[in-house]
C-alpha cells in the first residue's frame, strides 16, 4: 500500500523534499488579519511584517477537518497515512490529527515531541524507510523509537516572543532579558527548556556547541538540519563558521532552511536552530 506523508506547516523541510509531503497548515494572525501558514503568507513576507509592525502575531492550531480532508483523499487513493506533528505540549495540532483519524483506518499519527527542523529530520527519516519499502505500521513503530534520539537546540536573540506567546514562564523569560544575553533553548519531553545563557553571539554559539557535545554527539548517518529566523542568514552563517569543527569531515554540506511563520512568531527574528539525532 502506498504511503501518504502528512505534516503540519511547522515542520521545516529542505526545498527538494517538500514535494514528498502533504501539509496541513496552522494559522497566523496579525491583529484582525489572518494568514494561512505557507498558503497566504510566505516566510519572507511574514518576517517583514514581524519587523515592521507593532502588532505581535498569534497562532492557531491546525483543525481536525483539515486533517480529515487529507485522510479522505488517501482513502480514495488506497493510501496509508503517516502523520507527523509538532509537540502536543506546544500545540493542539496533534490532538486535531488524532481526532480526525478516528473515522479512518491505516492512519498513524506521531507526536514528534519536537518542532521545526526537529520534526523535519524525523520526516526525512520516514522518507528513508518508505524508500526501503517498509509498510506504514512498521515505519510508525520505528519513528516512535527514533524520535527519542532527536535533539534540537536553538540560540535565540530574545525570549520576549516566547514569553508573550505563552510558551515560556515569565521567570525564565526574565532570566534572558538582560542586555545582550543570548539564551540557548531545547525542546525536552516536548516542552521548551532553557539550557543556558551567554553574553553575545560568539559565546552563545560556543554554548550551542557545548550542548551538542553534552548530548553525546551527532549521529551523522542520519539527517542533520539547521535553520534561522528573520530576513538574514548572517547569524546562522556565523554559527556554522564558529562550529566548523563539528561539520567538517562529517558532512558534505551543512543544510539549512528558514523557520516558518508559526515558529517564527514564538522565536522572533535572529534565532539559530540545530536538529540532529544523537549517537
Amino acid at each position: 500500500m502506498k504511503i501518504r506523508m502528512i505534516v503540519d506547516s511547522t515542520t521545516d523541510l529542505m526545498p527538494e523534499n517538500k514535494h514528498r509531503v502533504q501539509v496541513v497548515p496552522l494559522t497566523v494572525h496579525f491583529g484582525d488579519e489572518e494568514y494561512i501558514d505557507g498558503v497566504t503568507i510566505d516566510h519572507k513576507t511574514f518576517y517583514q511584517k514581524l519587523v515592521e509592525t507593532d502588532v505581535l502575531p498569534t497562532t492557531s492550531q491546525a483543525t481536525p477537518p483539515a486533517f480529515a480532508s487529507q485522510y479522505k483523499q488517501a482513502k480514495e487513493a488506497n493510501e496509508a497515512c503517516i502523520v507527523i506533528t509538532l509537540s502536543s505540549k506546544l500545540s493542539g495540532t496533534y490532538q486535531s490529527a488524532v481526532v480526525a483519524a478516528q473515522d479512518y483506518e491505516n492512519v498513524y499519527v506521531i507526536d514528534s515531541d519536537s518542532v521545526a527542523v526537529g520534526a523535519g529530520i524525523l520526516t526525512e527519516l520516514a522518507f528513508q524507510y518508505i524508500d526501503q519499502g517498509l509498510d506504514a505500521k512498521t515505519i510508525a513503530e520505528k519513528l516512535e523509537k527514533d524520535k527519542k534520539q532527536i535533539v534540537i537546540v536553538a540560540l535565540v536573540d530574545t525570549l520576549e516572543y516566547l514569553k508573550k506567546g505563552g510558551r515560556l514562564s515569565k521567570t525564565v523569560a526574565f532570566a534572558g532579558s538582560v542586555l545582550n544575553i543570548k539564551p540557548v533553548l531545547s525542546v525536552i519531553g516536548g516542552e521548551i527548556k532553557l539550557l543556558g545563557k551567554a553574553m553575545g553571539s560568539k559565546r552563545g554559539n560556543n554554548l550551542l556547541v557545548q550542548e551538542i557535545e553534552k548530548a553525546g554527539g551527532i549521529d551523522f548517518s542520519k539527517s542533520v538540519m539547521l535553520a534561522y529566523s528573520g530576513l538574514s542568514n548572517a547569524l546562522l552563517l556565523k554559527y556554522i563558521e564558529d562550529s566548523r569543527a563539528l561539520w567538517e569531515n562529517n558532512l558534505d554540506e551543512v543544510r539549512y532552511t528558514t523557520l516558518g511563520p508559526v515558529i517564527g512568531t514564538h522565536a522572533g527574528p535572529g534565532a539559530v536552530a540545530v536538529a540532529f539525532f544523537k549517537k
